[in-house]
């Protein structure tokens, strides 16, 4: 809806989850999207699992 055509739009991700992919790929049949790993499940939380922990934490080190 911004004025850019899903075709034309391509996403680098380090790591996802199945269900993102196949909601992304539902809605948006043309996007493309690349990524390093696919892990196999997401928590309640909606976390990947097993994922690369808490993003924030491994920045600052908390």
């Amino acid at each position: 809806s911004r004025g850019v055509e899903p075709a034309n739009v391509r996403i680098i991700a380090v790591v996802t989850a199945p269900p993102a992919l196949q909601k992304l790929s539902v809605a948006y049949p043309s996007l493309s999207i690349y990524t390093a790993a696919i892990d196999e499940q997401v928590n309640e939380r909606g976390f990947i699992v097993p994922g690369l922990g808490d993003a924030g934490d491994r920045t600052f080190g908390t």
